[in-house]
């Protein structure tokens, strides 16, 4: 484990030195109905045993964006998804550091957790979430109403979903991140008037249900509307 990896969130500060500056990532994903986030178990102190986002100090080599993109490839294996800096973080260790914190959208499908047995990754529901080490419970907080704000002027759902999907899989997102049921009927409407999902002209069975159409969204980037 080199040193990089053991500080993983909090950067180490010396008496009279400017503190080092950490990279955190709030990677979400929706699976099974329910939000969820990628947190790592410590195997070393501080805070041992605790979950923590995945992160690490800032080399001296690499940009914001380009530690953010190696921390979220690295954990989950993709990169061509919605990666947005989030905001700058001060003292979340209680020794005056500062973290710079991305938020990403990840679809669990395509998602390879890295296989560690120590700094284990692991999916946790946002719903009841434990304490987390270095109060990465605000981060992640924050990072919600980020989310949930974008689902109302952007197509930042993109990301968390196939590139052909039904509008009930893609109403079942909108649910997990806001936390509560939408009005089918409102949401179909609002959805379609927005123009930024269109059909394929290809249908899929859910269920014992009649066959769905299939949408793509017109852009796999991010659009603002």
């Amino acid at each position: 484990m080199t040193a990089r990896e053991s500080a993983r969130t909090t950067p180490a500060r010396v008496a009279g030195v400017s503190p080092a500056v950490a990279v955190i990532v709030v990677i979400f994903t929706v699976d099974g109905g329910e939000l969820q986030v990628l947190l790592i178990s410590r195997s070393a102190a501080p805070s041992r045993g605790m979950w923590s986002l995945p992160g690490g100090v800032l080399a001296h080599d690499e940009s914001l964006d380009e530690a953010a993109s190696h921390k979220l490839r690295e954990e989950t294996g993709v990169t061509d998804v919605y990666l947005e800096q989030l905001y700058t973080f001060h003292d979340l260790d209680d020794q005056h550091s500062v973290a710079v914190a991305y938020f990403a959208l990840v679809d669990s499908r395509q998602a390879q957790l890295a296989p560690r047995r120590t700094w284990r990754p692991a999916w946790l529901p946002i719903a009841g979430l434990p304490r987390l080490a270095f109060d990465n419970n605000r981060v992640i907080d924050y990072a919600l109403q980020r989310l949930r704000a974008k689902l109302d002027y952007s197509n930042v759902a993109y990301s968390l979903l196939p590139p052909y999907f039904t509008l009930s899989q893609l109403q079942r997102v909108y649910e997990a991140i806001l936390s509560r049921p939408l009005d089918k009927r409102n949401f179909r409407k609002r959805t379609l008037s927005l123009g930024i999902i269109e059909p394929t002209g290809r249908t899929a069975t859910e269920g014992a249900h009649r066959p769905a159409q299939l949408y793509a969204f017109r852009e796999r980037r991010p659009v603002i509307f």
